[in-house]
């Protein structure tokens, strides 16, 4: 079915959003090459825009950005899209408050995905924007909806935005595209924050108490209201 003008506008804006946002990959340092990927749901559309497949991100640009349906068939670009497009469709089709959906395969966070092992949660930014530990999901093959499958079924039981699948590396969400690229930002920052803090001990656990709070307050309170 063509898009509709209206539709096609909204892609416009979104496009540059999502462009503008793998910038901010970079600019972080969590990402090398082509790796990793931004994902942005259309809003009211059975729709996403999302990162074409090996494309350097020098080269990236609202007009390179591709459109899929949320079973990652291509609606509008010239483009493939990225290889972990079925993984994003997977987590847009089965969790609708998710607007935007980001992969990396930044240093400290892949190292905890190698290891199977969850963050804990030891400092107060980690309760703030994760909610608890930072979770592990199953191993999955890439180019499929395995990863995605992994995706939801670990974050549907967690407050977290973030899952370290393991093996290969972190992928987070949010209610939009910024979101989920601020959550990937700072799951690199405490991964590292806390691989530091083992080399020097053993780090202090929160109370859950102290973490229900935080988090609480930094989702609800915190910033400027809208």
């Amino acid at each position: 079915m063509p898009l509709t003008t209206a539709v096609l506008d909204t892609l416009g804006e979104l496009c540059q959003t999502v462009a503008d946002l793998h910038q901010e990959l970079t600019r972080n340092d969590l990402v090398i090459w082509t790796a990793g990927n931004v994902s942005a749901r259309v809003p009211g559309e059975d729709l996403m825009v999302i990162k074409p497949s090996g494309v350097s991100y020098e080269d990236l640009a609202a007009d390179t950005m591709v459109v899929t349906d949320l079973y990652g068939d291509l609606v509008h670009g010239n483009l493939a899209p990225s290889s972990d497009t079925a993984a994003h469709a997977y987590v847009y089709r089965n969790m609708p408050e998710i607007g935007g959906v980001v992969h990396t395969h930044s240093t400290y966070a892949t190292a905890w995905a190698a290891r199977g092992e969850p963050i804990p949660c030891v400092l107060t930014m980690i309760a703030d924007e994760f909610g608890g530990e930072i979770p592990v999901g199953p191993f999955a093959m890439i180019g499929d909806d395995s990863i995605g499958r992994g995706i939801v079924e670990t974050l549907r039981g967690s407050r977290s935005p973030a899952v370290l699948m393991r093996n290969h590396g972190p992928f987070t969400v949010g209610r939009d595209a910024r979101a989920a690229v601020k959550a990937a930002v700072m799951v690199e920052d405490v991964a590292r924050t806390v691989h530091i803090a083992r080399q020097l001990g053993s780090p202090l656990p929160l109370r859950q108490e102290d973490i229900d709070r935080l988090h609480d307050r930094y989702q609800n309170v915190y910033g400027q209201e809208h």
